[in-house]
C-alpha cells in the first residue's frame, strides 16, 4: 500500500500497569491496561504502521519504574498526569510519517481515559 493511500491506519501496543494514588483523603490501588496508539496514512514498504519492537520497548522502560509505585513519590497527581508523562515518553519513538495518537489508561472496570497530543 502506497504511503500517499488515503487509508489511516492504527497500531496498539497494551501492557498492565499498578499504581497507587490519593484521591481526596483516600488511597487508591489500580491495575490499568496502558495502551498506546500510533497511526499513519497509508502503510510503509513492510505493510505497516510503526515497528511494534521499538514502541514496546520504549513502554517497557517507561513503566518499569512505575510498577507498584505511589504516584506522588514520582510527582504525578494522579492517572491523568501519568498519561500525559507516558505521552511525553513514547512520542520520540514513533517515527515519521506516523504519530502517536493517544495514550489510554483502562482500569479494572473498564473505564478508561485516554490523552492525545
Amino acid at each position: 500500500m502506497s504511503p500517499d493511500s488515503p487509508l489511516l491506519f492504527e497500531a496498539a501496543v497494551t501492557r498492565p500497569l499498578s499504581v497507587v494514588f490519593r484521591a481526596g483523603e483516600a488511597w487508591e490501588g489500580h491495575d490499568y491496561t496502558v495502551e498506546v496508539v500510533a497511526m499513519r496514512q497509508g502503510l510503509d514498504g513492510f505493510d505497516v504502521v510503526v515497528d511494534f519492537r521499538d514502541l514496546e520497548t520504549a513502554l517497557d522502560r517507561s513503566l518499569a519504574p512505575l510498577q507498584g509505585r505511589l504516584l506522588s513519590d514520582l510527582g504525578l497527581e494522579g492517572p491523568l498526569a501519568l498519561a500525559q508523562r507516558l505521552l511525553a515518553e513514547l512520542a520520540p519513538f514513533v517515527s515519521a510519517p506516523a504519530r502517536l495518537k493517544e495514550v489510554a489508561l483502562t482500569d479494572g472496570r473498564g473505564r478508561r481515559m485516554a490523552v492525545r497530543p
